[in-house]
């Protein structure tokens, strides 16, 4: 339950964009801030993408884009989008036809970098094929592949030359009378990011997609991405974000995941709330929340799970928590549900029976959720 109502510092505005499709999923407006990530596998192993596609999926990404580098590729479409339950988003580098092979194939958007696939003409093409095809378009402005004469003008990559890229495009796409295009403008630097996107939110109502590009590894790109992301965010810009990471890209949809419901933007499975164990825990805090994050993977109900070593702030933590255990003394600890304080519970049957608590939890509130036509 939202506590916005009473707590009006903890309220972010949005943007007000116009909305767009890409396949089923609605993309600005008053749409939830979607989750992307992108495979990592050679596009022309269908088998290997449709898994990777799928492994994703599951762990809640709403859209998921693939490179669609070579012919190979772009044939392999036609085999993969049938087989997956998201929508693809065909990544198009240096050769306009991909583009257009890739509407065929029914891809829902085609991401497209302004800065190496070729003349205005080309495209015009492009655009001709996603029309046809009912696709989306995402002008993908990169820092690191900016036109040549936005650098020759601008003497190096800029917030500046970026915001002039995406604004030169939505020209060719509004020149087209296309409108169902959605904006990026992806540096690896958080702060040329931030100042890019800044100005693209001044200067159009497209909807936008967030990230930063090339961020690094699981541990330093999830920091670098949560303070670009999250800054942008909670300034109310950004309508589907993407966190890259050199790791499997489901790691990235729980780091999205992550970052919105920090916010309070978007909320999806168990948000476990731990303390980081001190001398005073009164069992193995670490070790337990690592054994609980894996056996909850599969909870998508939005709840929360408190787990504190101590008496010093763990009644207080599990007063806000679906479910809640605070450690104490003698080898057991409290048990809180819903709030209030329940049973005590030896350390030893702790793990097996949070579990228990928190899928009786999660099939309680999916019940609510579902209303009294569930019942029936």
């Amino acid at each position: 339950m939202s506590l916005n109502h009473i707590r009006p510092w903890r309220n972010i505005y949005r943007r007000k964009s116009r909305q767009i499709m890409v396949g089923d999923v609605a993309i600005g407006g008053d749409a939830p801030i979607s989750v992307q990530t992108m495979t990592n596998t050679d596009t022309s192993d269908v088998a290997a993408t449709v898994a990777q596609v799928q492994a994703a999926a599951e762990a809640g990404a709403d859209i998921v884009r693939i490179s669609v580098p070579d012919e190979a590729s772009s044939k392999a479409l036609h085999e993969i989008i049938p087989e997956v339950s998201v929508p693809i988003v065909a990544d198009i580098h240096f050769h306009y036809k991909r583009g257009i092979e890739s509407a065929i194939a029914g891809a829902a958007c085609l991401r497209i970098n302004p800065g190496n696939i070729g003349s205005a003409d080309r495209v015009r093409e492009v655009i001709a094929a996603a029309r046809d095809n009912g696709c989306s378009i995402r002008i993908g402005v990169n820092a690191g592949s900016l036109e040549k004469h936005l650098l020759e003008k601008y003497g190096e990559p800029c917030p500046d030359a970026m915001v002039e890229s995406a604004l030169e495009h939505i020209r060719i796409l509004e020149d087209n009378d296309f409108q169902n295009y959605k904006i990026s403008a992806k540096a690896s630097d958080v702060f040329m990011a931030a100042a890019a996107y800044q100005g693209i939110a001044e200067a159009t109502d497209a909807p936008i997609h967030l990230g930063i590009t090339e961020a690094g590894g699981l541990v330093s790109g999830t920091i670098k991405s949560a303070i670009g992301l999250g800054n942008l965010l909670w300034m109310g810009i950004g309508d589907t974000i993407r966190v890259s990471l050199s790791a499997d890209p489901v790691e990235e949809v729980k780091v999205g995941y992550e970052i919105l419901k920090s916010l309070g933007l978007r909320h999806r499975g168990v948000n476990i709330i731990s303390c980081p164990s001190c001398a005073r825990q009164g069992f193995d805090v670490i070790a337990t929340v690592a054994e609980l994050e894996k056996r909850l993977e599969h909870i998508k109900t939005p709840m929360s799970l408190s787990i504190i070593g101590c008496v010093v702030n763990g009644p207080g933590e599990a007063l806000m928590t679906d479910v809640g255990f605070t450690g104490g003394g003698n080898g057991a600890g409290m048990v809180y549900l819903a709030g209030k304080q329940s049973h005590k519970l030896s350390n030893a049957e702790m793990i097996d029976h949070i579990v228990e608590q928190v899928e009786a939890r999660a099939k309680v509130l999916e019940a609510v959720e579902a209303g009294p036509q569930a019942a029936e």
